[in-house]
């Protein structure tokens, strides 16, 4: 157990689940604003030995400094690398404190926002059609870069409309030849596909200005990632073809100034957000820290 477990920020788990906090720690703290600085940090750490967050704050190696007492971090968010973590990790690592982090809790209503937004769009609901008369998915060309949970699920939603499904990755997977989608290089799959969905890690940038110009004109772009998985000044000469480009929020979309671009569809809120999503989210969180107790 736990001598003292804070959480320095609101971390999204429902109320069942931070009663069982209680069993985990002999004192928890739960604070329900954002920290606006190290200091601030350090302040709600004190002398804690388990610290839990969300991605909204940055837990850098200055805090940590101050907090001599950590054992534990619990991320209450997505964890895919240390590189795009918003935790140093690799100085925690260096004072053998442990962080852990969860994965796969909100892609079902990421997966509904795409299948949804792509449908509006073909169909002309609420919209203009974006062809010259309606039509279905079936047949589509869709090229999914980077085949993770995610990346996987809107594929197999695709290919359940009718869609042709083309992918890249690092690697090519076995599981999904077996379900007939194909592997191809990154710039023949942008050339190729009519619809493109990008389904990367945060901070993870593939779409150059050599990327731009295989996509071409008249196609759909789709950015699940929590941030752009392109560079700006090329994005912005495609997005004023005749093009469309469609992210669920700010962040993936690359910032507010972006939103003006008329070819840009953005939600401006995190789809995978759902009320299921906060129940996967809460046992993945409790099963970190009961594994680490």
């Amino acid at each position: 157990m736990f001598k003292k477990l804070v959480a320095i920020e609101p971390v999204s788990i429902i109320p069942s689940a931070e009663k069982k906090l209680y069993e985990y720690a002999s004192e928890v703290v739960m604070y329900q604003d954002i920290p606006s600085s190290n200091e601030e940090i350090a302040r709600r750490i004190d002398d804690a030995d388990a610290v839990l967050l969300s991605y909204t704050t940055i837990l850098g190696a200055e805090a940590m400094e101050m907090c001599p007492n950590i054992k534990y971090i619990g991320m209450c968010c997505s964890l895919y690398s240390p590189e795009s973590a918003n935790v140093d990790i690799r100085y925690a690592q260096s004072r053998g404190i442990t962080v852990t982090g969860i994965r796969d809790y909100g892609d079902e209503g990421v997966v509904e926002y795409v299948v949804s937004e792509l449908v509006r769009c073909m169909h002309g609901f609420g919209c203009e059609s974006w062809e010259a008369m309606p039509r279905e998915i079936t047949g589509l060309k869709v090229g999914i870069v980077g085949l993770g949970k995610s990346g996987g699920m809107i594929a197999d939603a695709m290919k359940f409309f009718g869609a042709s499904v083309s992918y890249f990755a690092r690697s090519e997977k076995e599981w999904a030849a077996d379900k007939g989608y194909k592997f191809m290089a990154l710039d023949d799959l942008l050339e190729q596909s009519d619809i493109v969905f990008c389904c990367l890690n945060k901070n993870t940038v593939l779409l150059h200005e050599e990327q731009f110009k295989k996509l071409g004109n008249k196609k759909i772009l789709f950015n699940t990632g929590l941030s752009p998985a392109w560079d700006e000044k090329p994005f912005l000469e495609w997005i004023k073809g005749d093009n469309l480009c469609f992210c669920d929020t700010i962040g993936a979309l690359g910032g507010e100034h972006l939103l003006s671009e008329k070819n840009v569809r953005c939600m401006c809120v995190s789809t995978g957000r759902t009320s299921q999503a906060f129940v996967r989210l809460s046992e993945k969180v409790l099963a970190n820290i009961a594994s680490n107790i």
